[in-house]
């Protein structure tokens, strides 16, 4: 069952995460419609928060079931007292006696026949213990990844270039990180940040882990003659938002299929703007643009017949 809460803020971003709080719930979880736009007024007369109308799943409510009445309730409220029936002049039909019943015989027991002892109660046998691969079959240990091996950047290369930019700009940031590099399949540059304590290297949404990549393509591709594409990640990152995206794609498509209505995500850049547009380009009825100018442009997924 669908449930929503609106909530307000300075910017839509400060009312989405007080939705959020309230409810507990991630981003991925719900959806998000803007009603109003946060405007600043002038000389703060006219100001107007951000207010956002957020929609998410909540369990089906089950009713209690209702308590049957009780016979002696039941009884009492269709029968009379003798009492009541004097007062209204009712007569009640006299009680019919019962029979007395005939005195059982029992045939004497042979006399040569023992007592029999009383049975000792039943003791309950305790449980045998579950057999490891009885019913449940234990789950096999996760084994740790493998740390990757990284080959060493052969001198005046790009690898090399790529690594001595952001050591350098990342000992200007106060992190420990080390960056490696190297070209894949596709000509472009992948890096991976290895270190400790690297969740403020990619900042919240990754927003200061696209910084580092924004600047590293900036210096890389300065005076050289072509495009270099640089891909910065750490912990996997990248990877996880993706999946998470196409998830999170997948689900507000099937709640626009269900309404019959389009719905606008959130503000994304381009990248992740991208995974959303690939990942519904082939699901029947819905289709998806993109609207507003950087850095609010978002995603549209639409219903077509």
């Amino acid at each position: 069952m669908e449930k929503t809460i609106v909530t307000t803020g300075k910017t839509i971003e400060l009312a989405v995460e007080e939705a959020l709080t309230r409810l507990g719930l991630d981003r991925d979880s719900v959806s998000v419609t803007v009603l109003a736009q946060a405007k600043s007024g002038f000389l703060g007369f006219g100001a107007q928060p951000a207010k956002v109308q957020v929609t998410y799943e909540a369990p089906d409510e089950v009713p209690a079931p209702k308590a049957a009445p009780s016979a002696l309730s039941a009884a009492s409220r269709s029968s009379k007292s003798p009492a009541e029936a004097l007062r209204k002049g009712v007569s009640q039909p006299p009680k019919a006696e019962k029979a007395p019943e005939a005195p059982k015989t029992e045939a004497p027991e042979p006399t040569s026949k023992a007592p029999e002892a009383p049975k000792p109660a039943a003791e309950k046998k305790p449980r045998a213990p579950r057999a490891p691969g009885e019913q449940q079959e234990p789950k096999a240990p996760q084994m740790p990844k493998e740390p990757k091996t990284y080959a060493p950047a052969a001198p005046g290369s790009v690898e090399e270039t790529i690594e001595q930019f952001l050591s350098g700009l990342l000992k200007h940031m106060g992190s420990k990180a080390v960056p490696h590099a190297w070209k894949d399949e596709e000509g472009a540059y992948q890096v991976d940040l290895v270190g400790d304590d690297l969740g403020y290297l990619i900042g919240r949404r990754g927003d200061t882990l696209d910084a580092i990549q924004h600047l590293c393509n900036y210096a890389v591709n300065r005076g050289v003659e072509g495009h270099v594409r640089v891909h910065v990640d750490a912990e996997e990152y990248r990877v996880k938002r993706e999946e998470s995206l196409r998830r999170y794609a997948r689900k507000k498509a099937q709640q626009v299929l269900k309404a019959r209505r389009r719905t606008t995500l959130e503000p994304m850049n381009a990248y992740e703007r991208h995974v959303i547009h690939a990942t519904l380009q082939d699901m029947e009825n819905i289709t998806t643009h993109s609207t507003g100018t950087e850095p609010n442009r978002r995603v549209v997924i639409e219903y077509v017949r």
